[in-house]
């Protein structure tokens, strides 16, 4: 390329890199991969050694351009994942192996499919992935380290992973597809009558009670409406699992400081007072739900602040998608689709890099069916439902 030898480096810190240098190979448009979204995350403290999630950054350069670029981190642990590795380091364990630390390539706490190995524009991607890759599976070698993991990238990325040799694990989840609707009565009305009642009981429910809602974008999210929502997220997060949650006021702090274009809160409101919000994020065409808290437990409040309201924003802001996130098989009544995610997994030891590829290979099919019989609870009448079932 150009006669000048391509150079990979490991960064420890997001600090040792430009940040438009970084931004002008991963775009701008995906959040999750802004270099202001992964430095909120270390300077918060959220990812870094005593967190589990210490970052090691691979990126290409030519001479002192940045042209490629893969995030990376060395896991201490399992947790804020979303793919479940669990049974595989106790498979570790119990043959007196050592799983963690593993490697892995993915958005800390963040089930979101999108580029995970990034060429600069003008480059050649195949021959730069290639780089990337050899880069990680050295460090993993030198380091002796179990395993490394690429979670939720994007299919065209996982076709490269499965040629060099990776194993890929199918998941999934539930997205809504906008049709091209003008209103949210458009998207209900290709239900089926049952739904459609059930749905606009839960709206109407909320209403009753004297809920009221906003949505507020970027700078309009004050100080006071992050200090509300933190308070949420952590309260909620202490009832379902006995700790605060993985992110600080920090990081919230600066997500909305530094990408406030990609913030949309949902604030909920009783009697003048702020009771719950959820947080998303988007892009150009996509909505991504990420974070949800309250302080009072309302009725179907949950389902109007996460679900409701961002299907009816991304009608009027023309958005082509929504991801709510991970799991929740609640989401199909309401109009989300099954659809298939998938990771890639290299493990260091050949015996269990097999089995592992024979485990995969089964559950690949166990998945496909699944999301065959999901689809059969969605609730939109049998046309609008092949056209939903087809992403399009």
């Amino acid at each position: 390329m150009n006669g000048v030898e391509i150079e990979a480096h490991f960064l420890p810190s997001l600090t040792q890199v430009d940040r438009d240098s970084w931004n002008s190979v991963t775009g701008t448009d995906y959040p999750f991969l802004r270099h202001e979204f992964l430095l909120a995350l270390e300077n918060s403290g959220c990812t870094d050694a005593d967190s589990g999630w210490q970052p090691y950054h691979v990126v290409l350069y030519r001479g002192d351009k940045l042209i490629a670029l893969m995030p990376m981190y060395l896991k201490s642990h399992s947790y804020g994942e979303y793919v479940f590795d669990w049974s595989w380091a106790d498979a570790y364990r119990r043959h007196g192996r050592q799983y963690y630390p593993k490697l892995l390539t993915a958005i800390p706490f963040t089930p979101a499919t999108g580029p995970r190995l990034c060429v600069a524009a003008g480059e050649n991607p195949a021959q730069c992935r290639s780089a990337l890759l050899a880069a990680a599976q050295q460090f993993a070698d030198q380091q002796d380290l179990s395993s490394w993991h690429v979670l939720f990238p994007e299919d065209e990325e996982a076709a490269t992973l499965e040629g060099q040799g990776m194993s890929l694990r199918r998941g999934s989840q539930f997205h809504w597809f906008n049709q091209g609707y003008g209103s949210f009565d458009d998207f209900l009305g290709t239900f089926n009558s049952r739904k459609r009642k059930s749905l606009k009981r839960e709206r109407r429910r909320v209403e009753e009670q004297g809920i009221e809602l906003d949505i507020l974008e970027g700078r309009d999210i004050s100080a006071r409406d992050w200090d509300d929502f933190y308070r949420f997220y952590q309260m909620t997060y202490a009832k379902r699992s006995g700790h605060g949650g993985y992110l600080n006021r920090a990081f919230f702090e600066q997500l909305g400081s530094k990408l406030p274009e990609h913030c949309v809160m949902v604030r909920a409101s009783l009697d003048g007072e702020a009771v719950a919000g959820s947080l998303c994020l988007r892009s150009n065409d996509t909505l991504y739900g990420r974070y949800w808290g309250c302080v009072r437990e309302l009725d179907c409040l949950h389902f109007e602040a996460c679900y409701y309201q961002g299907i009816e924003y991304c009608i009027r802001e023309g958005l082509a998608r929504f991801d709510p996130g991970a799991q929740g098989e609640h989401k199909i009544q309401r109009g989300f689709t099954p659809i298939a995610t998938v990771s890639a997994h290299w493990m260091a030891d050949p015996a269990f890099a097999q089995a592992i590829d024979d485990f995969t290979r089964r559950e690949e099919d166990h998945i496909d069916a699944y999301i065959r019989e999901a689809s059969n609870y969605l609730p939109f009448k049998q046309e609008a439902q092949q056209q939903e079932e087809s992403g399009g």
